[in-house]
């Protein structure tokens, strides 16, 4: 696998060995921080109790909100900047999952409709294509060609300056972007760039200003996290002089309601973690449950229907999570050598080879897929689980193959040779494979065969998670013993310094995100192979990368959880106030 710019490169050389010979007889103790959450989602109360009157109330407003929607776009003329506030509103509220057909229809009828004069500022321009590319639809960047400076002094007219609305929502837009369009690379360097002077002169006369701009600049729209984003917005929005009363009552009990159904799953999630005794067996891991489901979260729409989906999903990310620190931080070669020998056999009997503390890794491990095998077999559709067995197998073999570089102390003379492991191991694919599994007939076969074309989304989401992981946790891991990470294979491969590195990497990450823009909008367009890709199948594979955003960014907060222990509390722990 190789990447764009100086990383798609074939440069090989001898292999640097630094004998490790005791790392096959000491075992290594990587010390990781304990659980932050404890037995709380235990004995937390599991819902909010809404009465008959609240729930009435919450059906009123909900079909309130959707006559609004219609009404809006068909029953009588509205302006467009309206519209496609109401829409972002409710999107940005976290609600836009009771009302997608309608939401759907809206923006369909928006790009099939020429934009009078009235409605060409650039507020209106940007919120409407930042809403049609994130359905998918593929808007062309040629509308903001009429924003341009004439004269040359910025790369868009010097009289935009001023117009904070139309930055924000400029900038927004212009992380829905793909390689090669230029107009919107120039506008997130020109927006960026005037927000952060805005928000310096703001800081103290409009604080609520400031407040947007900054959590812009750190977390844009197209990289946030949806519930961490409403969490959030709930807030914002309610200070707003002109805010719907009807649309925020609504909002906010759905998010106490959704919230309810979380720790419901916690509930659930905890008392299995606890029951396998796993704590004692493995207490060398990262015991991580609860950010597992966090991160696991935004891969499934929020409703209660994927609440298997979402349990599962977590038991799988959080078993090869065990696997995964067994290996790097705990493991004797030989054990880790037995064990990567068992997963290829895939067979209970194979158990016999494995030390205890193996056994109970391995017998969970196939545990699970029995158990999921089962459930397919139920919907006709138990023929899809070999697929996600053998992204399994096959993660499992990266990480052998990654222990065994660091049983012989070796550190890959290339980028394209530390890739070639790193992008599988990093487990991106075989999350989306098993992620599938529970999205019913979205998922069919040829989705599964879809994925195995190493179509440009998921080649693009590896490359992203990989290297956000290497930028924020390779000090850390460093210290504690572990592979080179590519940071220190770009700084050994080019000679340069630890700073000019991660700012190339950085950039390939920002790539990445343009090529899994890319992979929307040609999917979406059907300019896809034979086999159809629905959109929430796609959905998933953005929200796992916004997830992995969140985590990388600050800091690796999945090894360092105390570093977003408020941010988890918010969304699954602290109702909102009504």
């Amino acid at each position: 696998m190789s990447m764009s710019m100086s990383m798609s490169l074939s440069t090989q050389g001898s292999a640097d060995v630094v004998p490790n010979s005791a790392a096959s007889e000491i075992r290594r103790c990587a010390d990781f921080h304990p659980s932050v959450w404890g037995d709380y989602f235990l004995t937390c109360p599991s819902e909010t109790i809404f009465d008959t009157t609240t729930k009435e109330e919450y059906e009123t407003l909900k079909e309130e909100v959707r006559r609004r929607i219609i009404a809006a776009a068909v029953d009588k003329p509205v302006v467009l900047k309206v519209l496609l506030q109401l829409i972002d509103t409710i999107q940005r509220l976290g609600v836009a999952y009771h009302f997608g057909k309608e939401i759907e229809d809206v923006l369909v009828k928006i790009f099939e409709t020429k934009i009078d004069d009235d409605d060409d500022d650039l507020c209106t321009v940007s919120l409407r294509f930042r809403l049609l590319r994130q359905q998918g639809i593929n808007i062309s960047s040629d509308v903001f060609n009429e924003f341009k400076d004439e004269e040359g002094k910025y790369f868009f007219k010097e009289s935009l300056i001023e117009n904070v609305e139309g930055l924000l929502s400029l900038y927004e837009a212009a992380y829905l972007g793909v390689r090669g369009e230029k107009i919107l690379d120039e506008a997130l360097a020109f927006t960026t760039t005037q927000l952060k002077s805005i928000s310096m002169v703001v800081d103290h006369s409009h604080p609520n200003l400031a407040q947007q701009i900054n959590h812009a600049l750190h977390s844009p729209l197209r990289k946030g996290v949806p519930r961490l984003e409403t969490r959030y917005f709930l807030d914002i929005y309610g200070r707003h002089d002109l805010h719907d009363q009807i649309l925020l009552k609504f909002a906010k009990l759905d998010f106490n309601f959704i919230q309810a159904q979380h720790k419901k799953e916690l509930n659930v999630l905890t008392r299995w973690w606890k029951d396998s005794d796993f704590t004692t067996n493995v207490s060398y891991a990262r015991d991580r449950l609860v950010e597992s489901y966090f991160w696991i979260l935004e891969m499934y729409s929020i409703e209660s229907k994927y609440a298997f989906a979402r349990i599962m999903l977590t038991k799988i990310f959080f078993i090869t999570s065990i696997i995964d620190d067994t290996f790097d931080a705990y493991a004797t070669f030989e054990e880790i050598q037995l064990f990567t020998e068992a997963i290829k056999r895939w067979d209970i009997g194979a158990t016999d080879m494995l030390p205890e503390y193996m056994k109970i890794i391995y017998k969970l491990l196939l545990n699970f897929y029995n158990e999921i095998e089962k459930e397919l077999a139920k919907e006709g559709r138990s023929q899809c689980i070999h697929y996600a067995i053998k992204k399994t197998q096959e993660l499992i073999e990266m990480y052998f193959a990654q222990a065994k570089w660091f049983n012989e102390g070796y550190i890959p003379t290339s980028m394209e040779e530390y890739t070639s492991i790193a992008f599988e191991s990093i487990g991106t694919t075989m999350l989306i494979a098993n992620c599938y599994l529970f999205m019913g007939d979205l998922a069919t076969e040829d989705a599964y065969k879809w994925i195995l074309t190493n179509p440009k989304i998921v080649t693009a989401t590896s490359i992203a998670v990989r290297l956000m992981d290497d930028i924020a946790g390779h000090e850390f891991e460093q210290k504690r013993g572990h592979i080179a990470s590519a940071v220190e294979c770009y700084m050994k491969q080019y000679g340069v310094s630890k700073e000019e590195a991660v700012k190339v990497l950085k950039q390939e990450v920002a790539n990445a995100w343009k090529d899994m823009n890319e992979g929307f909008i040609l999917i979406s367009n059907n300019n896809n192979p034979s086999w159809a890709v629905s959109f929430p199948l796609l959905e998933s594979i953005l929200n796992f990368v916004r997830a992995c955003d969140f985590i990388y960014k600050d800091g690796e907060r999945y090894t360092h959880p105390y570093l977003m222990k408020d941010q988890i509390a918010s969304v699954l722990k602290d109702p909102v106030i009504l």
